[in-house]
Formats: C-alpha cells, structure tokens, sequence
C-alpha cells in the first residue's frame, strides 16, 4: 500500500490535513488509534464540553432567568442520564460526520495504533487484529494531546478526574474543587455549577486564565465569583486522600506556608495538556523534541526526518483545534507545491462560559512588554441597546490599536456571544484593519455587535452611546 501521505491522527488537524490533501489530488490514508474519529476534541473535549455547556446554561435559565420575562413554569428538575444523553448524540452525530467525509474524499482509514519505523514507512497494529504496512512520500504526526498530571495524585475517572471524566459523571458532585483555573477547568466547573455543585477553583498562579488580557481575567473572575464559584489562587494542591467517603484534598500557598484541607466529592485535574507522542518510534527515527516533549519543526511543519511532519498540540504554539486546523490546510497545500500559511498573529480563543470570553492578538501585557505605544477603546454591554433589552449586560469589549499607525494589535470581549463576536476582529486584523476602519463599518442595530463598534470608536475618544 503506498500512498502520497499517511496522517496519524485523526483530530481536527488530522482529519482536516487528510481531506484538503485529497481535495489536491493526493492520495492519502489515515491512522486512527480510536474506534471513533475526530481525536480528543469530538470525542471527549471540545464537541462534549459544548453540548453539556449549553444544556446547563438553558438549565439555569429556566430555574432563575424565565420569570424575570414574565414566563412562569415550574422549576426545572435535572434528568442527568438524558443530558448525557443530549451530549452522547451530539458525539455520535460529528464523528459520524467525520468518517463521511473520509469516504466522500476517498481516504484509506486504518484503525489501529501506529509507529514510524523508517522514513516513509508505518507499522499499524489494527484495532481488529493483524498488522499493515502501508508506505508514503510524507507522514504528517497529527497525535493531538493528552491531560497533564499532578505527581502523586492519580486519575481514577471515578472521583479524580480529568476533563474526560468530568464529562461522564453519573452524578452531581456536592462539592467539586477544580485544580487549574485555565479555560477546561472554569469551563467544566460551570457546568457542574449550574447543575448544583459547590465549586472551589485552586490555581497555582495569583491569576485565572493564564495568557489572557489581565483586566480581563480580573473582571471575569469578578463575574464568577458573583455565580457563586470559589477561588484559591497562588495555592498548589500537594496530595489527595482517597480513603474515605469524601475526598481530602491538601492545599498550600504556592509561596510556601501553612497547609489547609478541603474535603470534596470529586476532584478535577485541569492543570493543562502535554503532546502525545509516546508510542511513535520518534526517539529512534531521531526526530528532535523539545524539553516539554514537543515535536521540533521549522516553518514548513518540517521535523529534523526528512519526510516527517508535525502539526497542531503535538508541535509549540496554542493547543486549540481550530489551529490545528489551520496547520493541517497549510501543510497539505505545501505538500501540493502550494504557499500554505498561518497567520499565528491572528488565532482567536474562546472560554465557552457565561457569559463568553473571547481574545485575538495581543494583549495588554503583551504589548507593554514588547515597548508597543498603543491606545485602548472600551465599551461595556450595559450601555448596548440588545443587551440591555435582553437583561444580558455583564462584561465589555476592549480594542488595542497602534498609537502610530491604528492598526488593530489586540481585541477583547467578555459577554453573551462573545466567541462569536470576535471573528469580525479577526477578520479585520488578517487583513491589516485599523480601529477607524472598524469604527466607520455600519453595524446593525439593535445588535451586540454594535459594542465591538463602539469600543473601536471609544479608541479615538468618540464612542456614542458611553
């Protein structure tokens, strides 16, 4: 069996790498080590999470949001094996999607795990049983990531959870403490927090979410706090007794001092993700890692094996899927003899909260640091008509341009439909906007769209309705 390129993985930037290669007339296969495909993000991340979160969120709005609109309904009572079941569907339905689209596109899918034992050469130990052998000019290493672990504390899937047991819970935890106060751990923490959960957040920095804009992580743990979520920060969790009925979790203050014990019904571990590279055959092929076990590679997703590539967690840059992506387009086109490209300056993130949190390009912190003159415009959703109307206020939409020239370095959103506000930013910034280009585009009224244009305004002082 011999193939133009054989992509292991099949995440979103290896399924997405596999079919623009086919749309290129490349013959192509793929490896996938799961029954189903679409990686961590379809299977037990990013589709999962969402559909949980959007269920909690209607959850709770019918329990303490209906009435203030004048709708009376009894309250809510939670059937959680059918909200597992809304989350399974949704599962079902885009993985399902995903080996259409490998048959619609004529890709070979191996299910198995695979090894790279030669330049060009793969090893699949099937799923079913049996070896194959298959051969390519390329092989792309698309392996994704896996949870990173606290030492000494050990994920059951039970009681101590990743995110991947924090989707399958069986029941509501009385109490749940969230080690990480990252994006996957104020994200699951939400949805066990609207279903009923106490929720206490330990974080090792002074800080939530890591990496984003500080006013912004400052308000939004403000908002957070107010939903009732509780918060430990510069505090490191040192051990987790198991004993007993109720977990005993032992906490200090990172800085060093006295110890404190929280007991809880489950714990999440949300401290991040590493590569997942193990198992591939990379140390003897020689293919170069980094310290934090990512794959090596130069502009051109090239590894230091000639005819070995890398994209998405398993290489530096932002674990997100929609980056993967992006990498797996760009590689495929080079691949093709194109001039793929990623644009690393203008890849959006999204906290899938409520309200939303949403940020593309620098941030304040960020331009400081690099000597960067720039001017900030601010808009709050408590002065935009839409939000108003809809009782949904909380939060703001900050612009970063340029002192000198305007063009737009950095936008940040907290609020309702923040994820999909933002991508009118991005859209502006990849083709070199500035605020005043922003600021004269007529936006629809009443919108909350409305809010990005007046935080562009507000750049130059002149924002209507603040």
């Amino acid at each position: 069996m011999s193939y133009d390129l054989i992509v292991i993985g099949a995440g979103p930037g290896g399924y997405v790498c596999a079919i623009r290669a086919a749309q290129l007339g490349l013959k192509v296969a793929i490896v996938e080590k799961r029954a189903t495909l679409g990686g961590t993000c379809l299977n037990v991340g990013c589709i999962p999470s969402k559909a949980l979160l959007h269920a909690s969120e209607l959850f709770e709005e019918a329990g303490h949001s209906f009435a203030e609109m004048g709708i009376r309904v009894p309250a809510p009572e939670l059937d959680l094996p059918g909200l597992m079941g809304f989350k399974d569907k949704a599962v079902d339905g885009n993985t399902k999607g995903v080996a259409f689209l490998m048959k619609k596109n004529k890709i070979e899918v191996f299910h198995g795990t695979a090894t790279i034992t030669a330049p060009g050469h793969v090893t699949v130990e099937l799923a079913n049983g049996g070896i194959e052998t298959p051969e390519a000019k390329a092989i792309v290493i698309a392996t994704g990531s896996d949870v990173a672990r606290l030492p000494g504390i050990e994920i059951d899937e039970q009681r101590i959870v990743s995110s991947t047991g924090a989707l399958t819970l069986d029941r509501v935890p009385g109490r749940l403490i969230v080690v990480g106060a990252g994006v996957i751990g104020l994200e699951l923490g939400s949805v066990w927090r609207r279903l009923g959960a106490q929720v206490t957040v330990v974080e090792y920095l002074d800080r939530i979410l890591p990496g984003m804009d500080g006013e912004v992580a400052k308000s939004f743990q403000r908002i957070l706090e107010k939903q009732k979520f509780g918060f430990k920060l510069g505090a490191k969790v040192t051990g987790v007794d198991a004993s007993g009925p109720l977990l005993k979790v032992s906490i200090e203050p990172a800085a060093g001092g006295e110890t404190e014990t929280l007991e809880a019904d489950v714990v999440l571990v949300a401290i991040g993700r590493v590569p997942y590279t193990a198992g591939l055959g990379l140390e003897a092929l020689g293919v170069e890692l980094d310290r934090r076990g990512r794959v090596v590679t130069n502009g051109h997703y090239q590894t230091s094996v000639p005819g070995i590539f890398a994209i998405g967690d398993a290489i530096v840059g932002p674990m997100l899927a929609h980056k993967a992506e992006d990498e797996g387009v760009a590689l495929a086109e080079q691949l093709a003899g194109q001039a793929g490209h990623v644009n690393y300056e203008v890849i959006p993130g999204v906290v899938y909260t409520s309200p939303e949190v949403a940020a593309v390009g620098r941030t304040e912190e960020e331009l400081k640091a690099a000597g960067v003159a720039y001017k900030v415009g601010k808009f709050p959703f408590l002065a935009n008509g839409r939000a108003k109307a809809n009782n949904q206020t909380e939060g703001f939409v900050k612009v970063l341009a340029d002192a000198a020239t305007d063009r737009v370095l950095g936008v940040h959103i907290i609020g309702v439909e923040a994820g999909e506000l933002i991508h009118e930013c991005a859209v502006l910034m990849e083709f070199g906007g500035s605020s005043e280009d922003l600021a004269r585009t007529c936006h629809a009224h009443p919108t909350r769209s409305e809010a990005v244009k007046e935080a562009a305004m507000a750049v130059e002082g002149r924002a209507i309705h603040m």
